[in-house]
């Protein structure tokens, strides 16, 4: 079975947005890229060449994810979610039960989306990243447990909101 891609409406447009600009634009920059370099001679001592080949593979590589990536999307629609309990489009506030550091004390909130746009910095986290795992389908004033590098962390849902 293949992977399904769980994301917002946005981020499926933003994708498709990216995808048409580089089978377009980028396509012809990179194959003007080629072009210049041919020029330059002898292709088997030409850098430029085998830059602009390595940026042709970059860019053919890109559009295959994405494509890959469009055709199994699953559009995520806010409404059809269940409330109450922790789903994609959740904003989740936790507090760790026993500090482990001190990034891990304190109450934090997070935003669970699909893999396609998580920002961890930002505390957008993905529904497949361990701490998403834990976290799916709990429900305010349950604790979960996260493997973590420092060993497991125990958090208490505090709040979830849509």
């Amino acid at each position: 079975m293949k992977k399904e891609f769980k994301m917002s409406q946005s981020r499926f447009d933003e994708l498709q947005k990216e995808l048409n600009y580089l089978k377009t634009t980028r396509s012809d920059e990179v194959a003007e890229m080629i072009k210049v370099a041919r020029g330059f001679g002898d292709l088997s001592e030409n850098s430029e060449y085998d830059e602009a080949k390595n940026e042709q593979g970059k860019l053919y590589s890109r559009i295959s994810e994405l494509e890959n990536i469009l055709l199994h999307a699953v559009i995520l629609e806010e409404g059809d979610m269940p409330t109450g309990q922790v789903t994609i489009g959740s904003t989740v506030t936790v507090t760790a039960t026993v500090t482990v550091t001190a990034a891990s004390g304190g109450s934090r909130s997070f935003k669970i989306v699909g893999s396609q746009e998580a920002d961890a910095m930002h505390g957008i986290i993905s529904e497949d990243s361990p701490f998403g795992k834990a976290l799916m389908n709990h429900r305010e004033g349950d604790t979960v447990t996260v493997n973590a590098p420092a060993g497991e962390i125990k958090y208490r849902i505090d709040k979830i909101e849509r």
